[in-house]
């Protein structure tokens, strides 16, 4: 089995309804280990779109990277995202942080994800789960570039999804 680590987003609607859809969507193809509290976040990269939603799950899985990552697209594509403007706004984004500790790069999927070091709303919800888990690129650990990250924008602790949702 193959253990990932996966970063879903979500800035348009029903966001934490959309979180949810991804959890219950991934179980198809795959097996939920950890989850982090959701996180929400200002827009990073085009900034004038409402704020997002974040967190990481960390699953296990039968499937090779490309073939997860068709999984995932498929997913993305059935709850509703639309690929028509880079870092724009949509209603899911799953991105493949980790594939065990292999480093892959293809036309279509590069692992570890390469802005990792640089997102705080990435590096936050990833060092809930896994602050011990080595980059295999930089060898340092999760904690490690959370410690060191740049990236300033503020990322707020919502809590855990089964609790957002039975709130609203």
């Amino acid at each position: 089995m193959n253990h990932v680590y996966l970063l879903l987003g979500s800035n348009e609607g029903n966001r934490v309804q959309w979180l949810q859809s991804a959890l219950d969507g991934l179980h198809r193809f795959a097996t939920l280990e950890k989850q982090s509290a959701v996180y929400e976040t200002a827009a990073w990269g085009l900034e004038s779109q409402p704020d997002f939603l974040n967190m990481v799950i960390e699953i296990k899985t039968s499937l090779s990277a490309p073939e997860l990552l068709v999984e995932i697209q498929q997913l993305e594509t059935e709850l509703e995202r639309q690929r028509t403007i880079v870092w724009g706004p949509r209603t899911l984004d799953i991105d493949i942080l980790f594939f065990n500790d292999e480093v892959i790069q293809t036309d279509h999927l590069i692992v570890p994800h390469p802005g990792i070091p640089v997102r705080r709303f990435t590096l936050e919800p990833l060092c809930e789960i896994a602050p011990h888990f080595l980059h295999p690129s930089y060898g340092k650990t999760v904690q490690q570039l959370l410690d060191y990250c740049t990236d300033h924008l503020e990322t707020k602790r919502l809590g855990m999804i089964n609790a957002i949702v039975s709130t609203r």
